[in-house]
């Protein structure tokens, strides 16, 4: 008897950690979407080698656009989750910030010319150049945020409104084309490799990201301010800076994400670019589970949030859902997904497990 109590004791407790971490509910979500698409189409987890418009070999699939198109969604994910914990809210100008810093990048590889025959620049320095401006206009957001106390999503609205017509007017309001095949490698396929490149890009920058939360105190800090900014300021940190530091970091991957946008077409649209995205960034951290108040942040699960959003996104437009009723259909599900992972939700949950856990030993 007394080994059985034990037993289901520490099954109970397993049960507990298991539902309790914080990552469980972004995979739980992620593999009911992958069940439901394999339930009602086998055929989902089939990869093939096709012929890209070149005539190279690429993989593609239905898990393949998930893990290509999610990437940048996974890239603004790192940024916005720093911004969420350091500010206690969310930047909505990142759409427009990533057509500003895709703009400027054609501006430099294009020159006066929006059709050049050759690149009037190197594609290394084009793409430093837009990343500096896209964090130049983070530091700006990050300014009116931390030094002028305006509320993020407020101060925010403003280049989320001007942002575009600046985009627009980088290029004189003209649409510029590469014809250098080399710059679409970035957003599509790099000959002889099959898996998407937006891929290796991400998995750099969360591999960075990694190393720079585990060999610095950024985590710490930036949940420090987060969690109480005046006691924060009281132990010496400075949280003027760690905020505008966080808007800075989400500046560079926005010019990260607007080099994989404006090379997967070589071209750009100001209006439609990186349209609604940032929506989705904010969807992904709070489906995380992380608290869009502040503080204590989990960044796998916002990668895997943002996976779990673009895995939504792609089963929708798969079941032939209609673009003007896509959102209503996303909004349910994500309202339900972003509930089950609030941290009051999973207090409730954990408690209740606690309860059933104690009665069943008893």
């Amino acid at each position: 008897m007394g080994t059985n109590t034990v037993k289901k004791s520490n099954e109970g407790s397993l049960l507990m950690r298991i539902t309790r971490n914080q990552l469980f509910i972004p995979l739980a979500a992620l593999v009911l979407l992958l069940l439901f698409n394999l339930i009602l189409d086998p055929s989902s987890f089939r990869i093939t080698m096709d012929h890209n418009s070149a005539g190279n070999p690429v993989l593609s699939g239905f898990l393949i656009n998930i893990l290509d198109n999610g990437s940048e969604l996974a890239i603004l994910a790192i940024g916005m989750t720093l911004v969420t914990a350091a500010s206690g809210g969310q930047d909505i100008s990142v759409g427009a910030a990533i057509a500003i810093s895709g703009s400027v990048l054609l501006r430099v590889l294009c020159g006066s010319n929006t059709r050049p025959d050759t690149l009037q620049a190197p594609i290394i320095v084009a793409f430093l150049v837009a990343c500096v401006v896209a964090m130049l206009f983070g530091a700006f957001n990050g300014v009116l945020v931390a030094v002028f106390k305006i509320q993020p999503m407020v101060a925010t609205l403003i280049l989320y409104t001007a942002g575009r017509s600046i985009a627009s007017w980088v290029n004189n309001n003209e649409l510029p084309i590469i014809g250098e095949p080399s710059f679409g490698y970035f957003g599509n396929f790099i000959p002889g490799i099959p898996i998407p490149t937006p891929v290796f890009i991400a998995i750099a920058c969360m591999i960075l990201i990694w190393l720079v939360l585990k060999f610095t105190n950024l985590r710490l800090y930036t949940q420090s301010v987060g969690i109480n900014e005046n006691s924060s300021r009281l132990n010496g940190l400075n949280p003027t800076f760690i905020k505008i530091l966080a808007f800075v970091i989400l500046g560079l991957c926005v010019g990260v994400t607007g080099l994989i946008k404006v090379s997967r077409l070589s071209t750009i649209n100001y209006g439609v670019i990186a349209k609604d995205i940032e929506m989705d960034a904010i969807l992904a951290v709070a489906l995380g589970g992380n608290a869009l108040s502040g503080g204590k942040f989990n960044m796998a699960a916002s990668v895997v949030g943002a996976y779990v959003i673009q895995c939504l996104t792609t089963t929708l437009y798969k079941f032939n859902v209609r673009s003007d009723a896509l959102p209503a259909y996303k909004a349910v599900v994500v309202i339900l997904l972003v509930v089950l992972s609030a941290p009051i939700v999973r207090e409730k949950l954990s408690a209740l497990t606690s309860k059933a856990g104690r009665k069943e030993a008893a």
